[in-house]
């Protein structure tokens, strides 16, 4: 492929992720109003995010691999299709089951795009210098689409309603999958030939299903109530089975040797951190200016845009990707992004519920209640700061530089 068209299809990958990346944001802004349009209870509201979490982190690790095994630009294009027509029933939900249910067809797809998106690219940029410029732009793509997630989410709930949050992915979801049909190559996976480890999926997808459902609800059950711990009990028997077959089948979901190479077992690791860090930074931060400082849904939105600077997660991406062959770079790419997906999930879960015990106790101390709100938010950002900064400190000191994949065996050849 000419160097033009690779650019060309990069800002097609691009455009995609960032539906899927606006997706996860978007939303937030119009809850209210999803709230009082089809009655939902406190309660209940949470599954319109939940539910998109919950299949969006089950799902990463298995999507990464089919698209291994079956053609990237084949599950790339399944996967965009099936995020759009969920879009298009969340759009048109108009009972909370069935907006439910598409969120949850929508992490599904969402899982899918992210996981082989970055695989493509690594892939379709295999000079060194090109590759970086084009991590660079899928990062800032990445980076900036939660930022303008809120902003766009304020401007059509406002101006029209909040079924234009998930209608305005249509246009683009057919545009990405027109283009894409033109400028990304076809063919077969690179790991074509090998099967897929039916149980290895089963059990891994099960047991991400199961922690990212204990954590999101861990503040709302008790983080030591039977649901919880037995939840991520059951979460964890899952995955030491899991891991009990990738070592014995020949052909594994996950190469348990892809951990022995330095980059990928670092970048997981600070991945899980930043992710902790950032994403209950973001949330935290929304509700900080709305209810503490008094901005309005478009003012947050407006504040978040410089967000861009800092949410660079594609640093930790690169330096992993460089690591793995060609024929593992969608199952890399899957095992890093559960990575962030995971931290994030439990980072926000842990400061969320470290903020209100905070406010909890300043109250019943006798503080104001703002001044017991901002008190909690404090705590949060300071463990947050410190998730950060032993992110950089384990990237600085742990993480391999100026690695080639070409270079390196095949994790799979390490596991035997």
């Amino acid at each position: 492929m000419d160097s033009r068209r690779r650019w060309w299809a990069l800002t097609v990958l691009c455009l995609g992720v960032l539906m899927i990346v606006l997706d996860t944001t978007i939303v937030n802004v119009a809850l209210p109003s999803i709230r009082t349009d089809l009655a939902f209870s406190e309660t209940s509201l949470v599954w319109v995010v939940n539910a998109y979490m919950l299949t969006f982190g089950g799902f990463l690790l298995l999507g990464g691999r089919l698209g291994d095994l079956y053609g990237q630009r084949r599950l790339f294009l399944a996967g965009l299709v099936l995020f759009t027509l969920a879009s298009l029933a969340c759009g048109l939900a108009n009972s909370q089951g069935l907006l439910i249910v598409a969120r949850a067809v929508q992490g599904l797809g969402g899982a899918v795009v992210s996981a082989i998106a970055l695989s493509l690219i690594m892939n379709l940029f295999i000079e060194p210098a090109e590759r970086a410029k084009a991590m660079g732009v899928y990062g800032f793509v990445c980076a900036g689409g939660g930022s303008i997630g809120v902003l766009l989410g304020g401007v059509l709930t406002d101006a029209l309603n909040w079924h234009w949050i998930f209608l305005v992915n249509l246009p683009i979801g057919v545009a990405v999958f027109a283009l894409c049909l033109v400028l990304l190559p076809g063919g077969r996976g690179r790991a074509a030939g090998a099967r897929l480890d039916v149980a290895g999926a089963v059990t891994v997808t099960s047991s991400l299903m199961l922690a990212v459902y204990a954590i999101v609800n861990g503040n709302e059950t008790g983080w030591t109530s039977s649901q919880t711990l037995g939840m991520l009990a059951a979460a964890a028997v899952l995955m030491g089975v899991f891991l009990r077959i990738e070592s014995r089948v020949p052909t594994p979901l996950v190469p348990l040797g892809l951990f022995r190479l330095r980059n990928v077992a670092v970048a997981n690791l600070v991945g899980v951190l930043w992710a902790a860090a950032m994403f209950a930074w973001f949330f935290i931060s929304a509700l900080y200016m709305q209810l503490v400082l008094g901005y309005s849904a478009m003012q947050v939105g407006l504040g978040f845009l410089p967000a861009n600077l800092i949410m660079a997660f594609n640093p930790v991406l690169l330096a992993a990707m460089s690591d793995v062959a060609p024929s593992e770079s969608g199952i890399a790419s899957g095992v890093v992004n559960t990575a962030f997906m995971m931290g994030g999930a439990l980072g926000l879960a842990v400061l969320a519920s470290a903020a209100a015990a905070r406010t909890a106790h300043l109250t019943s101390a006798g503080a104001q209640p703002l001044a017991a709100l901002n008190g909690g938010y404090q705590l949060a950002f300071l463990l947050g700061a410190v998730f950060a900064a032993a992110a950089a400190v384990l990237g600085a000191v742990l993480m391999r530089t100026g690695v080639a994949a070409a270079t390196l065996p095949a994790a799979g050849q390490g596991a035997e």
